[in-house]
């Protein structure tokens, strides 16, 4: 196994002080890779958000940062799941420069208290409102925020190693720039993409698309795991990712189409809250959003309320979820699920339903 250490591939020995430590984000290899880094007196961490992609894509701009300069960087993976700890980077007794936190800014505390032990500077990253009340203003000169709400923290990273590449190269500005003029405008590109679904503005054509094209980028952005990672994201596009994405809406509707020429009646609550058109798709329920969706179409044009309901059973744990779904803004499927014990919005919630209850429901 290697680690990316300066831009330069370093091997790492699979032999660890830790080894009853099953494999996590907080894994036998990070571990190993924090010690090897003390050792080469590598002095600058970044931590970025996994499973982010606009953490993974933040440490590609890091990582080509310090190899423009060849400035070694140790950066790694961290995960809310079990995190790296403070104290995993307080070995060797010198501590660091810097630390950066790309795409996050960890629990409250944990930028100054690694500040203070590590005794180095902490640069966080995030765009979420609830990292407002992470900030814990500790009035330590050494940590600094940056929480923008309206700026992706993929494009204030960008941003951010961009400018301070130009100062680190002056006067030689010409020659200072992350990516070459190809790679600029593809990847400056998919960082619209990426802030307008990290945002909820969902505004940007084929934002839907995208976002599910990324859905297959999920387990490539370990950078412990996957050594090429940055080679991946640098090569990535926008284009390409729309049209994976809407190649896999296509391949999925045309799997809940096959749903919806079996389809009955169901009275929501027995009656109660009206009747609309349902079907059993046991075995599907990755698919109870198209289905429903259809399903709520169809209804309406049968005259009845416009939801589709997608009911399947699970085998493991033997019951009925029953799925509602809406595409009528002024209706509300919630006020259903939230009377049999579920929940959701308006437009898309679920519950679980007896099966007794539920032989009440079908007409």
């Amino acid at each position: 196994m290697a680690r990316w250490i300066g831009g330069k591939c370093r091997p790492i020995s699979l032999r660890t002080p830790y080894p009853w430590r099953p494999r996590t984000f907080r894994s036998n290899a990070a571990l190993e890779a924090i010690a090897t880094a003390a050792e080469e007196k590598v002095r600058t961490v970044a931590l970025y958000n996994y499973p982010s992609f606009s953490g993974a894509i933040s440490a590609l701009f890091a990582h080509l940062y310090h190899s423009r300069l060849n400035l070694p960087c140790l950066i790694l993976p961290s995960s809310s799941v079990e995190p790296l700890r403070v104290e995993d980077f307080c070995v060797g007794g010198e501590g660091l420069d810097t630390c950066y936190l790309l795409d996050f800014i960890g629990p409250k505390g944990f930028a100054s208290k690694l500040s203070q032990q590590a005794m180095c500077e902490v640069i966080a990253f995030d765009h979420r409102k609830p990292a407002l009340t992470q900030i814990d203003c500790c009035g330590d000169p050494r940590v600094t925020f940056n929480v923008n709400l309206a700026k992706s923290s993929s494009a204030a990273v960008y941003e951010y190693f961009s400018n301070k590449l130009v100062s680190m190269m002056f006067p030689d500005v010409g020659a200072a720039n992350l990516l070459n003029s190809e790679d600029q405008v593809r990847l400056e590109k998919v960082l619209k993409y990426i802030e307008d679904a990290d945002l909820r503005r969902w505004s940007l054509p084929e934002i839907k698309a995208f976002t599910i094209g990324l859905n297959e980028w999920r387990s490539k952005l370990n950078c412990i795991t996957n050594p090429y990672m940055y080679e991946q994201l640098l090569g990535i596009s926008s284009s390409d990712l729309i049209a994976k994405g809407n190649l896999d809406i296509s391949s999925r509707q045309i799997a809940a189409n096959k749903f919806l020429d079996k389809t009955f009646k169901v009275r929501l609550g027995r009656g109660l809250y009206g009747e609309c058109l349902g079907v059993r798709a046991d075995g599907n329920s990755d698919l109870s959003d198209e289905i429903g969706k259809q399903l709520s179409l169809k209804s309406a044009k049968a005259g009845l309320r416009p939801i589709g309901a997608v009911i399947c059973y699970n085998i493991r744990r033997k019951n009925l979820k029953m799925c509602l779904r809406s595409t009528d803004t002024a209706t509300d499927t919630s006020e259903v699920a939230k009377a049999y014990g579920g929940g959701g919005c308006p437009s898309s919630s679920s519950f679980i339903i007896r099966m007794d209850e539920y032989n009440q429901w079908r007409s």
